[in-house]
């Protein structure tokens, strides 16, 4: 009943060898696992942490609070737009070599951001840093592959998804004490000492093993070119822009998409891993992935507005009704990542998004003048079902990918994490407009999500899905 997981693959196709597969040694191992979590951090904070300086900003620059938003948008854009193209990079030139150029960038323009002036130069610092972090993410989830025996990828993928939701949670606040004690540019730096301890603890990664397939850099650009334009188009209307103008942005963006995915068909080492996607237990994890991160984002987006306007609990008392969500998931991603390790991910995944849909509904269908804890149970619910599913799928994902493909795999679970957050909060934007953000729609909406998130999951526990022939497994 168990999926079939890396072990497998290198044990019928035979590309890695039985050192590999027993992960790093003893205490390297534990050295290596401290750089990856740091560089995680890094990204996860750096990518929330600004929020809340940007009225600081929009006030010290002199610009309107709506362009002062672009320091967030240019950056979870340009992470968009690069991390598969950084993935195939990361496969040709070495997983450590790329994952340490991208944290010394990242310092670099960390330092840059104490000489901004002007919101221009900080949209090209937030540039750098971004590009830093695709870097440096793209090739993470492989190199846990690496770290970790095979046996144990579940686990490693599950303190993964641990350091990714503390540090979501920890963002925010870790922003507002900064802000009372020191000027914005410290809200940005301080992501340089987690930068600097990945650099020094970045020698003991998995040593580089580079491959001598020339670069696809058309594809690179290609990719690039599809995700900019599609995203951009989308939030460009959803933001106010002339609906002409952006849906000729979202066209031409999809146009190159299918140019993009046509070409890379025929592409032995292709940008997006579209030859992967072909295979049905890798295209319904990534699937259910997707429409998680859409869910999750769309619902927690919308719930303060809710709780403000509809229930009248103060900013505070927000704060604090939400934060049951990540506490629950960070238990239950590590527990779940344990699991996989034992027990089909599809049947983990499936019981978690039912217990994610039920605790949506149940939010959906909120008491008349609900009390502190009948949220709060709910809310926990919640995150208890995504943290069940979230694990076990990057499981799944990649090590149904054969071990010289793992950057590409990895680079697409980040992809597919940063797309479906992005288009989620896009999808609330629009609901916002239309004067439905704020009641109990979201909810609804993030429940049929999950429960399509839960069939792609229960899906993969079909024999012919989970374990595909010998002979398909040899010729990947």
């Amino acid at each position: 009943m168990k999926d079939l997981a890396s072990a497998d693959f290198d044990r019928l196709a035979g590309t890695a060898s039985a050192a590999s597969r027993d992960g790093l040694p003893l205490p390297r191992r534990y050295r290596a696992i401290a750089a990856i979590s740091f560089g995680t951090a890094l990204v996860v904070i750096d990518g929330t942490i600004a929020t809340v300086a940007l009225p600081t900003i929009a006030r010290d620059l002199g610009v309107a609070g709506s362009a002062a938003v672009l320091v967030v948008t240019v950056y979870q854009l340009a992470l968009v737009m690069t991390l598969l193209p950084f993935s195939a990079l990361g496969d040709r030139i070495g997983h450590r070599r790329l994952y340490q150029y991208g944290q010394f960038l990242f310092l670099v323009a960390t330092l840059l951001c104490f000489f901004a002036r002007s919101l221009p130069f900080l949209l090209v610092v937030r540039v750098a840093q971004a590009l830093g972090a695709a870097a440096s993410l793209s090739v993470s989830t492989a190199m846990i592959r690496t770290v970790y025996p095979a046996r144990q990828l579940g686990r490693g993928l599950g303190v993964n998804g641990v350091v990714v939701s503390s540090s979501g949670a920890l963002a925010p606040t870790l922003g507002g004490f900064i802000l009372g004690v020191a000027p914005w540019p410290w809200v940005f730096a301080m992501g340089a000492p987690l930068a600097l301890l990945a650099l020094l603890l970045g020698r003991a990664l998995p040593d580089p093993e580079p491959h001598d397939a020339p670069y696809n850099l058309l594809g690179a650009l290609l990719c690039a070119l599809t995700f900019g334009l599609v995203i951009g188009g989308l939030e460009a209307l959803v933001h106010g822009s002339s609906p002409v103008v952006s849906a000729a942005i979202v066209v031409a963006g999809l146009v190159i998409g299918w140019i993009f995915v046509r070409r890379e068909l025929g592409e032995k080492q292709p940008v997006m891993p579209v030859d992967l996607l072909g295979r049905p237990v890798f295209a319904l994890s990534v699937a259910g992935a997707f429409t998680t991160f859409i869910a999750s984002m769309t619902f927690l987006l919308s719930l303060p507005f809710r709780l403000q306007h509809e229930f009248g609990f103060s900013p505070g008392e927000v704060g604090a009704l939400i934060a049951p969500w990540p506490l629950t998931s960070l238990f239950v991603a590590p527990l779940a990542g344990a699991l996989s390790d034992r027990f089909p991910a599809g049947l983990l995944g499936g019981i978690g998004m039912a217990i994610a849909t039920a605790g949506l509904l149940l939010m959906a269908w909120l008491p008349a003048d609900p009390a502190w804890i009948d949220i709060a149970w709910r809310m926990a619910l919640c995150g208890a079902g995504f943290g069940l599913f979230l694990s076990p799928n990057a499981r799944l994902i990649i090590g149904s990918a054969p071990r010289e493909r793992a950057a590409s795999a990895g680079g697409l679970i980040s992809t597919t994490r940063l797309t479906g957050q992005t288009l989620g909060a896009t999808l609330l934007a629009a609901l916002l407009a239309l004067g439905i953000g704020g009641g109990s729609v979201p909810a609804l909406l993030a429940a049929g999500l999950a429960m399509v998130a839960g069939l792609c999951s229960v899906a993969r526990l079909n024999p012919a899905i989970r374990n595909p022939p010998v002979q398909e497994i040899a010729d990947i």
